[in-house]
């Protein structure tokens, strides 16, 4: 039973993940931008930290690899493109509806490529932009859309779908100290989160004041673990 439950725990960070990214897309529908891309970027907190759960738990299965890429499919391929639809490209009928659509449909290309040949690729550098760091890109890109010229966001976003797809190497960052690098997208989230909700504070999710909290309890957690360990050596 204690092998189950262990088992299930970095799964559900997984499903959590997906389940924020359905959350987004509703917002998007409904025109709540804003709130559209907190969503996604707790989908960010929770997708950094399943694997690294997993690991520590020892719980790594391929049912978890296989799951991780069905909530990144949704909550960084089709959420942002949604947001991107429904507050840009919607006004341009179904060539609007079309473009939208290539955003996830080259996520999941990517995904894909990236599940066949993991085995094969090298810790130091990922082949094309991953979906992860491309769906939030978009998602920041559309919430300041109307501050820039429609065909620079386009460029921008027929861009990233390239990026995704390419065989351009980039670097992974995975051989950078996890409470550093944990440390540095902590404070991204931070000030973005505070530049988007500065001054409406009222319209913050639910969600978030328990997705901050514990995703930082989690990198202090791991900066003390490794603390430790280096003691102990």
């Amino acid at each position: 039973m204690i092998h189950i439950i262990r088992n299930s725990i970095p799964n559900l960070f997984t499903l959590a993940n997906l389940f924020f990214g359905f959350l987004s897309v509703m917002s998007s529908a409904e025109g709540d931008y804003k709130n559209a891309a907190i969503l996604i970027l707790i989908g960010m907190m929770l997708d950094s930290m399943d694997g690294r759960i997993a690991r520590m738990l020892r719980a790594d299965s391929e049912l978890g690899k296989e799951l991780d890429s069905l909530a990144d499919i949704v909550t960084f391929g089709v959420a942002p493109a949604m947001m991107a639809y429904y507050s840009y490209f919607s006004s341009f009928g179904i060539v609007g509806m079309a473009v939208a659509g290539l955003f996830p449909l080259f996520g999941a290309y990517r995904l894909a490529r990236f599940n066949i040949n993991a085995v094969k690729s090298s810790l130091k550098y990922f082949t094309g932009v991953p979906i992860t760091a491309a769906g939030g890109l978009l998602t920041l890109l559309t919430l300041f859309q109307l501050k820039m010229p429609g065909f620079i966001f386009v460029i921008a976003f027929v861009l990233l779908c390239i990026l995704m797809v390419s065989t351009i190497k980039i670097p992974s960052l995975k051989e950078i100290p996890l409470p550093k690098y944990g440390i540095i997208i902590t404070l991204f989230l931070g000030y973005a989160i505070y530049i988007v909700f500065k001054k409406e504070q009222h319209r913050f999710p639910y969600f978030i004041y328990v997705a901050i909290p514990l995703y930082v309890t989690f990198i202090g957690y791991q900066w003390v673990r490794t603390k430790r360990k280096q003691t102990a050596k």
